[in-house]
């Protein structure tokens, strides 16, 4: 049996499993009389036959007919990344084919390998190895998703609204979506939080002025005076992760305590009860009861919106 040619484990999860049987060797249509007479023509100049090859097999496709998929998730390609990659491929040729459905007039959308198309284009190539799938939008969706997160081809922002886009197009819960993508349930939910960051500091994780974990500790704080202050000072570039926690934790303490006297309700709780109230809405955020006394009780937690209930979740989870 032919080697086949690895996509990786995530995207072999949704490509058929017939496709343990696609040679690796990219196909080409026959020569016809007159490239066999003239053997120094280029086969770059042949019309692909693409529909007689296999169904799983790996056939030429002319570049000016591979079109991007309108659900890509990257939007940036780094345009030094693209030239190395061009060089190389000058060298070496596409090694790995990429993937793309037939739209039925003449071109193709490409579901995975955009990157390796545009550097094929620099490279001066007019026709690329492929493998022609037929695949529904959502699929395409996540392959294209996958195929990213799995080379790191994705800045923060551009995952997460890849992961929205994905769950408000197919109806998938974030457990589903991570199971879909093989990722944490955290860690799917903790990148969705960044879509509620103001624009102005979105704009900042996407070209890498503040990290993701600088921007959840930005999350953190409620106040939306004592937020910015913090923003301004992380664009400096002087506070690590753990120092921008800290930092955050400080700024949000006046909300907390008011949050604190507001969930006492004037009880008047035993000294290692209410320690350990003033603990739990530290540590939550949010209005927190405990009725009850030294021996048994019941502890209440208030959630506003579903997204503070995911936060919950993330915290105590």
């Amino acid at each position: 049996m032919a080697r086949r040619i690895g996509l990786g484990r995530g995207l072999d999860a949704l490509l058929d499993n017939n496709d343990e049987e696609a040679p690796a060797a990219v196909q080409t249509p026959p020569a016809s009389d007159e490239t066999a007479k003239h053997p120094k023509k280029s086969a770059s100049h042949s019309a692909p036959v693409a529909h007689n090859a296999p169904p799983h097999g790996t056939v030429q496709l002319p570049v000016d007919k591979l079109l991007p998929n309108p659900g890509q998730p990257r939007k940036n390609f780094d345009e030094t990344e693209l030239r190395e990659l061009a060089d190389s491929i000058k060298t070496y040729g596409i090694i790995q084919p990429v993937i793309a459905a037939d739209t039925g007039d003449g071109s193709y959308i490409i579901i995975a390998g955009e990157r390796r198309t545009r550097a094929a284009r620099l490279a001066g190539l007019e026709e690329i190895p492929a493998i022609i799938r037929e695949y529904t939008d959502q699929k395409r969706m996540e392959i294209s998703l996958i195929e990213n997160i799995q080379r790191s081809g994705l800045n923060p922002m551009e995952e997460a609204a890849a992961y929205k886009n994905l769950m408000d197009f197919s109806g998938l819960s974030q457990d589903e979506l991570a199971s879909r993508v093989g990722k944490n349930r955290s860690t799917v939910a903790n990148a969705l939080r960044l879509l509620k960051l103001p624009i102005e500091i979105q704009k900042s994780v996407e070209e890498g002025k503040i990290s993701s974990g600088h921007a959840r500790a930005l999350l953190s704080v409620s106040n939306s005076k004592a937020r910015e202050k913090l923003y301004r000072e992380l664009l400096k570039g002087d506070l690590s992760v753990r120092e921008a926690e800290k930092r955050a934790a400080a700024a949000d303490k006046p909300a907390r305590e008011q949050t604190a006297a507001k969930s006492k309700n004037g009880k008047n709780y035993p000294p290692e009860i209410d320690a350990m109230l003033e603990k739990f809405i530290g540590r939550l955020g949010t209005k927190v009861t405990i009725d009850g006394d030294m021996n048994k009780g019941r502890i209440q937690i208030e959630y506003y919106s579903m997204e503070d209930l995911e936060r919950l979740y993330e915290i105590i989870g």
